[in-house]
């Protein structure tokens, strides 16, 4: 018989979640996200990891400007089709896949129309969680904005003040 301990006491603890990231990945991609928004436009990512039990565990960042050294040249998150290839390839060759994207705004988290008519991955289920302030400040977390796309441009609010504990980024993750 075999079990994990971490995932008994998560599933106990937090136990409506549905995307796991480690302390210190989040607070790693927080920090990426303002500096390389420079304070002035928007930044992204996506967030890749596994899939378990209908659970997004994130393992790794990829950085929309990694993709696409121009993906913030019009001061919002613009990737390409050629991003989308050498994303995929990255996913192949970690054996990992896309669990959700993420991306700041300026001051408030808000699905904008560009948001919520652009999904980054436009399949049912898909996670695209919104920060505030260029990822800089106080209660980043409480005060983000997470959606799951359900397809047809429509979006389901899974924010914390909605969906409390949706995204899990303690030490069980």
């Amino acid at each position: 018989m075999s079990f994990s301990m971490k995932a008994t006491i998560r599933a106990w603890w937090v136990p409506e979640h549905q995307v796991s990231c480690p302390t210190g990945l989040w607070n790693d991609l927080l920090k990426q996200l303002h500096a390389r928004s420079h304070g002035r436009h928007e930044s992204g990512a996506f967030l890749l990891g596994t899939e378990r039990g209908g659970r997004r565990e994130v393992e790794g960042v990829v950085y929309y400007d990694e993709l696409d050294p121009m993906a913030y040249a019009s001061g919002v998150c613009v990737l390409h089709a050629p991003s989308f290839a050498r994303l995929w390839a990255m996913c192949r060759e970690r054996k990992l896949g896309v669990v959700a994207d993420v991306h700041t705004h300026a001051r408030h988290a808000f699905q904008s129309n560009a948001d919520r008519t652009n999904p980054m991955v436009a399949t049912a289920g898909h996670i695209a969680i919104i920060v505030p302030d260029f990822a800089s400040g106080p209660n980043l977390k409480e005060r983000m904005k997470v959606f799951e796309y359900r397809g047809q441009h429509a979006w389901t609010d899974r924010s914390p003040d909605t969906a409390k504990d949706f995204v899990y980024t303690g030490f069980w993750s």
